[in-house]
């Protein structure tokens, strides 16, 4: 731990807070990411949860990744939601799903029928590196691996038809940033008849303001892209023919490129054969290089199928591509004064680092979701990857932020960028569990 913690609460009770944030939300199975907002179990955040659970609890980390697992279709797609049948008030629900039209979707467990970014097979090797002599541990790691290398086949085989070395996602939920400016003018694009939209009612502002959440229009299209696949009875081929929303996208790219480097050490370490990871991870890092590469903004931009064209917003979690370890080390440099500009604040101006979206553009808002607040698990990414090139004082900056925030003002889904202040889930989960992650390194 580091000596130079800010004022407040002494780290130890910090940490202590952080735990009690996830003994609220296990359920038995499973981590909730929030009490209210969040009941059933949610893909990424799992294992952004078991990377905490590595630090102390292994066999909670065990469990959440277990449950999860047990719900992977026939053909490999990890599901962004499993549901837990005593939370009906949730929206979208299983019955609005229809991922039982899928001859592919479990029958045991209601899921949802899209993904969520990548970052189970650095969980899993995460938990092998830091609790490696625990009960179980290893066994489990060898049965996860197997889920694991059929999850990157899915995404390779299904999500990257033009064998680009590059995968799509196809609604703006698989992105993990769900109302991103970086969607807008796709979103805006898709024209829909009333009859287009699927009858729904939102959950979500009823536990937080509706200033937070997106907005009413954003989400027809959420609902309707819904409709669409389940009319296309969930088969990707079927899917990509005429689905509005099928972008490249940075984030998830490059955590797929750190996964599959994980997923090459997890193989080594168990016994097995690691070079078609690391030869696929190899030519995910040549193809963000090759293609969403934008030397005039500095950073790498997603890339629309539909429209032939890149998505010209400028967004933070474009810049874990250096978590991914995708650039050379002078776009890195570039990389970090873009970070470093007022449009970022990581080292210039004033408030907590770093905004999600740009301070300067169209429609910045330091509370609304995914359009300026801060996230942890950004700042978590961020962090690692500016490390990971050299940039000591950077990453240190971001690791303060982490910890400011949960000391000063809890454990919410998001901050804001200026205040502080949390908004979105309280008690949130992966908040604790990454400021865990954080606190309780080595």
């Amino acid at each position: 731990m580091k000596e130079d913690e800010p004022a407040g609460p002494k780290v130890e009770d910090l940490i202590a807070q952080a735990k009690m944030v996830l003994d609220f939300n296990w359920t038995g199975e499973y981590t909730r990411p929030g009490p209210r907002l969040y009941p059933h179990q949610w893909s990424w955040d799992s294992a952004l949860i078991a990377l905490g659970y590595a630090r102390y609890a292994p066999d909670r980390a065990m469990r959440e990744l277990s449950h999860l697992f047990d719900a992977q279709w026939k053909n490999g797609l990890l599901p962004q939601i499993v549901f837990n049948p005593d939370f009906a008030a949730y929206f979208p629900d299983a019955s609005f799903w229809h991922a039982d039209e899928s001859p592919d979707a479990p029958t045991h467990l209601r899921t949802s029928g899209i993904v969520q970014p990548p970052v189970h097979a650095t969980a899993v090797l995460a938990l092998l590196r830091n609790a490696a002599e625990a009960p179980g541990v290893r066994s489990f790691c060898e049965k996860a691996f197997s889920r694991l290398v059929s999850w990157h086949d899915y995404l390779y085989r299904e999500r990257d038809p033009g064998g680009e070395n590059l995968v799509y996602i196809r609604h703006p939920w698989e992105s993990g940033m769900d109302n991103s400016p970086m969607w807008d003018a796709i979103l805006e694009s898709m024209f829909l008849y009333p009859s287009d939209i699927p009858s729904y009612k939102r959950a979500d502002t009823h536990f937080v303001s509706s200033e937070d959440r997106p907005e009413s229009a954003a989400y027809d299209r959420f609902a309707y892209l819904v409709k669409l696949f389940a009319e296309r009875n969930y088969d990707e081929a079927r899917i990509r023919e005429d689905c509005p929303f099928l972008v490249q996208d940075v984030l998830f790219n490059s955590l797929l490129c750190r996964a599959e480097r994980d997923l090459a050490e997890l193989a080594r370490t168990l016994g097995e054969e690691p070079s078609a990871f690391e030869a696929r991870a190899r030519k995910t890092a040549e193809a963000i290089n090759d293609k969403l590469w934008d030397g005039e903004r500095g950073t790498y931009l997603g890339f629309d199928l539909v429209s032939g064209a890149h998505i010209k917003v400028l967004a933070a979690p474009n810049f874990v591509a250096l978590y991914g370890e995708v650039p050379d080390r002078k776009r890195a440099r570039a990389m970090l004064a873009r970070l470093s500009s007022p449009s970022f604040s990581l080292t210039e101006g004033t408030g907590v680092p770093v905004t999600s979206y740009d301070r300067l553009g169209f429609g910045f808002s330091s509370v609304r979701y995914w359009r300026g607040p801060v996230w942890v698990n950004i700042d978590w990414f961020l962090m690692h990857g500016l490390r990971r090139y050299g940039y000591e004082d950077e990453a240190d900056r971001l690791r303060e932020a982490i910890v400011r925030l949960c000391r000063e003002e809890g454990f919410y889904e998001y901050f804001d960028p200026t205040t502080g202040m949390g908004h979105g889930s309280d008690l949130f989960s992966w908040t604790a569990a990454l400021l865990l992650d954080v606190v309780l390194e080595g």
